[in-house]
């Protein structure tokens, strides 16, 4: 199957899709891991169960950092308690690379620093909103 938009998994409510991307942001809690997962066009929530994965999916996922390019496959589903929202049940992990290091994360950066590095100030949420609107 070829690739997905995560703007458009709606379309692929009980289908297996495939979405390549990046991490966004990792919650575990135990037995279940939630990666957010992005590509050009959204933000997904994954849902890992360890008892309904093999212990390599949850390892190589446990492995991930920030921003690590991805290819996951998984099947699409309605957010139990959000109409409209929708996750992806993750069964399969293809990792790209793994991003060592990525320097924009929850600490504080100077404006010389984030000028330096525009490239990736850009994946984070407020400056990834503001190009989108002036793209409308």
């Amino acid at each position: 199957m070829g690739q997905t938009y995560i703007s458009d998994v709606g379309k692929h409510v009980g289908e297996e899709i495939t979405i390549k991307g990046w991490l966004y942001n990792m919650r575990s809690s135990g037995k279940l891991m939630f990666p957010e997962i992005r590509d050009g066009s959204g933000i997904i929530q994954g849902v890992i169960s360890k008892k309904d994965v093999s212990e390599e999916l949850w390892n190589n996922f446990a492995s991930l950092t920030q921003e690590s390019s991805i290819i996951v496959k998984g099947k699409v589903r309605e957010h139990p308690k959000r109409p409209g929202v929708y996750e992806l049940d993750v069964t399969e992990l293809e990792i790209i690379q793994i991003a060592h290091a990525f320097p924009i994360t929850p600490k504080e950066h100077g404006p010389e620093f984030l000028m330096d590095n525009r490239h990736l100030w850009l994946r984070s949420k407020g400056p990834h909103a503001i190009l989108k609107i002036g793209m409308i």
